[in-house]
């Protein structure tokens, strides 16, 4: 039975599904401070993890079904049991908290209001897996979120939970924070790396994985924001409470981020598994006279979904068995005075300005994709067209360096899947349908103003 289903069969409200643990007081005065994080059971976790064998806390961890929360779910304890022990190599954690893909926008917030939930997870991770430094790869142009960070690490130096022999562990860990130089490509792990040793951040071949030969070639493991944050709550709650939540192969608590063209945007974090129709239940819905005509599960690298996908359970299963990726889970929503043609151009603007050049198939893919589009989009096209941006997109997935080509071919596999039409009307209209001068066909729904739904398009 389906979440959705046995809502409907239990009658349960909407709102119950949330899970607050994350975003529980990020609404309280001051929540980013020590005092705040310490009257809500902060750094509890790190203390029972501390009682616990670093083999042990490895295999709790892996036993809790906590999965990777970046976009790729690969099991976070298993990702720390690939270190290799007793090689005499130093060990580093490196937070992945680049935050850059179009529509993602959980971690920052996570920083910016609950820091130490991430630092208390760094140090319980470095104790697992035998660490004595570990990094922050912030993104560099969030200042306000560097500051804050800035000076929770100082508190928890302060404090004694970072430092000399944490909490009388024997741990001695130092804890640095960087700021990214501004390249999406920078989310991409080993370019992460390579621009956290100083060089320009492009992706390396692997194998040697970052597990063997990661930062300064020694044994690292490369985990995201919120992968990082849960960990804390597993310990402190119990690995049992954790697998309550979600499904079976998708345990747990998450931040779904919602946005676009609905009533109240925002961070709804909730159990994997719960559908958009849920949570657009509790965010007021699409905004007032319109109707949802696409949405991206994981952001615009990701398949999108039409208004049919409604109850696709938002777990990495549910989501993969409908076409898609659950990626970051940024639901970005956009109603029917949305111009699919223009949305799509302007992703793959984005992926052809950030595809860093290394690899031919995304420096020359991206580019020529975004000629034709813009060609289609202005009315400049042809019906052939269609056919070679398939082409085009088919030889970059799957055959470029790193997943960056996979995720500018995504939306255009399935825009052409859904909305092939519209890419039709593009063409033999010579321009775009929903544009005023051409037609009229953008405001045919009676509730909806022309000037509104213009300014929809543009949105």
């Amino acid at each position: 039975m389906t979440l959705a289903a046995e809502i409907d069969h239990n009658g349960t409200s909407p709102e119950k599904l949330l899970a607050p643990v994350l975003s529980a007081f990020w609404d309280q005065p001051e929540s980013w401070t020590l005092e705040t994080y310490r009257r809500h059971e902060g750094y509890e976790g790190l203390r029972k993890a501390l009682a616990m064998s670093p083999d042990d806390l490895i295999a709790y961890v892996k036993d809790s079904g906590l999965r990777g929360r970046g976009g790729a779910g690969f099991p976070t304890g298993m990702k720390w049991q690939f270190i290799p022990q007793g090689d005499g190599k130093p060990h580093y954690l490196v937070v992945n908290a680049d935050e850059s893909e179009p529509g993602t926008c959980k971690d920052i917030p996570l920083l910016f209001a609950n820091p130490h939930s991430l630092i208390e997870g760094i140090v319980i991770a470095c104790y697992a897996i035998r660490s004595s430094h570990a990094f922050i790869y912030l993104r560099g142009e969030v200042v306000p979120v560097l500051r804050r960070l800035h000076e929770a690490v100082r508190e928890a130096y302060e404090a004694g939970y970072l430092g000399t022999n944490v909490l009388g562990s024997g741990l001695d860990l130092e804890l640095t924070v960087h700021a990214g130089a501004g390249a999406y490509i920078c989310g991409e792990e080993t370019a992460l790396l390579d621009s956290l040793e100083g060089r320009r951040g492009q992706p390396r071949l692997r194998p040697p994985f970052p597990a063997v030969a990661g930062l300064y070639a020694c044994p690292t493991v490369v985990n995201n924001v919120e992968s990082i944050a849960s960990v804390p709550a597993i310990l402190n709650r119990g690995k049992d409470w954790f697998k309550s939540m979600g499904s079976e192969k998708s345990p747990g608590f998450t931040l779904y981020s919602l946005s676009g063209h609905v009533t109240s945007p925002g961070q709804y974090e909730a159990p994997l598994g719960i559908t958009l129709r849920q949570l657009l239940e509790m965010s007021g819905g699409i905004r007032a006279g319109h109707r949802l005509k696409f949405w991206t599960p994981g952001g615009s690298s990701t398949p999108m979904f039409t208004d049919e996908h409604l109850d696709v359970p938002l777990d990495y299963e549910g989501v993969g068995a409908a076409g898609s990726m659950l990626g970051t889970k940024a639901l970005q929503c956009f109603d029917e005075t949305t111009c699919v043609v223009r949305a799509v151009t302007r992703w793959t603007e984005f992926y052809a300005h950030e595809s860093c050049g290394k690899c031919t198939p995304c420096r020359e893919g991206t580019y020529w994709l975004v000629q034709l589009l813009r060609d289609i989009e202005a009315g400049k096209g042809q019906m052939a067209d269609l056919d070679k941006l398939n082409d085009i997109a088919d030889n970059i997935n799957g055959k470029s360096f790193c997943a960056l080509g996979d995720g500018a071919a995504s939306p255009i596999f399935s825009s052409l899947k859904y909305f092939r039409e519209e890419y039709e009307q593009h063409i033999t209209g010579k321009g775009c349908p929903f544009d005023p001068a051409k037609s009229t066909a953008w405001a045919d729904d009676k509730n909806i103003d022309g000037k509104n739904a213009h300014r929809g398009v543009n949105a």
